[in-house]
């Protein structure tokens, strides 16, 4: 079997919230690629930059002109010298020039041709043909923050991790069926829910954080029964959503509170004790590592996970 890249070709299309991203196709010898870009609506400042300037359109330009002459002839397996070569070609930290998801779609999509000139499946290729372990689904469930509209929770994910399935279906089952069992809770508990979803998938109700929680704690606990297994919950606060600069608080809007730095990190624990959360997506804003560092000193069971904080940036990784 041969990995060597034939060609390289690039297209727009519509993401899951309609909106334009890229998608790119890698055909090698005896393997054919494909990788679209996804993209969030709550991002980090230190974030790359998803496009350049000109949009998907321009992505698409630059994959046809500039970065598939550079990659074709090259072998798809070697996954780090062409990464390194969307790196010389951009010329910049955050990928202004090329643009972030141009450089993911054409990564990916070079990863999944080398995987089917070998005959295997992306995640065995990836993973190793041997492993068999996957990690545990995060369901969102109830959404808040940017993810929502109207009166909305100020936390912007609110999410459920079957921790005691063994198997991945059996996990994926547990986060569809209290999906479905907060539609009913949450009914009782709102009277003016309609049904009606962020822009993920997730419940939008007009309800407070502690609220949420309590409705995602009982389905979580009658699930657990049903299915014979622990499901626990997390949050995705998206606290840089909420951080007010000049005055130095976090404003929380749909309950009429500001927190300073000191008072969010105590409101966070608070949580995880009473909650037993197990996993917490940015807490604190993108900039306050050491907020970062005291809130997982004392998180202890918790995983206190930085995804503005680190925005995947390997100098934001050291520095953490």
């Amino acid at each position: 079997m041969s990995t060597t890249i034939e060609e390289v070709r690039a297209r727009q299309i519509l993401n899951s919230r309609g909106n334009p991203t890229i998608e790119v196709d890698v055909y090698t010898i005896d393997g054919f690629g494909r990788a679209s870009a996804p993209s969030g609506a709550s991002t980090g400042r230190a974030e790359a930059v998803p496009f350049p300037k000109g949009g998907v359109k321009e992505a698409v330009k630059k994959v046809m002109e500039t970065i598939a002459p550079e990659i074709v002839g090259l072998y798809a397996d070697e996954q780090e010298e062409i990464d390194m070569i969307l790196h010389e070609i951009d010329g910049t930290e955050n990928f202004e020039n090329i643009g972030g998801n141009t450089a993911y779609a054409v990564s990916l999509a070079v990863a999944d041709a080398a995987a089917d000139s070998y005959g295997l499946s992306l995640y065995q290729y990836l993973g190793g043909s041997m492993n068999s372990s996957l990690p545990y689904p995060l369901g969102n469930v109830i959404g808040g923050g940017k993810h929502a509209f109207g009166r909305a929770t100020d936390i912007q994910e609110f999410l459920v991790l079957p921790v005691g399935a063994n198997s991945f279906s059996a996990a994926v089952e547990a986060n569809a069926r209290i999906h479905r069992k907060l539609k009913r809770i949450l009914g009782e508990m709102d009277s003016t829910f309609t049904g009606g979803k962020g822009d993920e998938g997730a419940w939008a109700p007009n309800i407070s954080n502690d609220d949420a929680l309590e409705a995602l704690s009982k389905a979580c606990n009658e699930v657990s029964e049903e299915m014979g297994f622990e499901c626990r919950m997390g949050i995705d606060v998206a606290a840089s959503s909420l951080w007010n600069p000049e005055k130095e608080v976090y404003v929380y809007e749909r309950d009429g509170i500001e927190r300073d730095t000191g008072e969010q990190i105590e409101y966070i624990l608070s949580l995880i004790d009473r909650y037993n959360l197990i996993y917490v997506e940015d807490p604190l804003h993108e900039d306050d590592y050491g907020g970062f560092r005291e809130l997982t000193s004392k998180a202890h069971g918790c995983l206190i996970c930085g995804d503005d904080l680190f925005v995947t940036n390997v100098k934001r990784l050291e520095k953490g």
